[in-house]
């Protein structure tokens, strides 16, 4: 008996040809260069899936560090101090105060401050 492999080929590329539609010339038109793109394509979504949270981490670090510099406490003292003080509160929270609430971050730098100066 003849096994023909054209159902699933088709299916096959047509899966990677539908994963390249919007590539720019022949990566979205030919089959052996929209494979190769996809597949690169693949592995940096992988790979920038990881770094957006660093990325997020430092924008949030920077945020809190000219708060707290604006307030006169350095970034990491102003930490140290709420890490003194058992107040457990997230970079992305303090982050969203600092931008939107710059009120309630002042209050948390003077609690940071009083627990470095005990």
């Amino acid at each position: 008996m003849r096994v023909t492999y054209s159902v699933q080929r088709r299916k096959r590329k047509k899966k990677i040809m539908k994963a390249a539609r919007g590539f720019r010339g022949a990566r979205s038109r030919s089959f052996k260069n929209a494979k190769e793109a996809v597949q690169h394509s693949l592995q940096y979504s992988f790979r920038d899936r990881k770094n957006r949270k660093r990325d997020f981490r430092r924008l949030w670090i920077v945020r809190i560090n000219a708060a707290a510099n604006n307030n006169g406490l350095s970034y990491s003292k102003f930490i140290f101090g709420l890490k003194k003080a058992n107040m457990d509160i997230n970079r992305k929270i303090l982050s969203d105060l600092a931008v939107n609430n710059p009120e309630a971050f002042t209050k948390l730098v003077e609690v940071a401050k009083a627990s470095i100066s005990n």
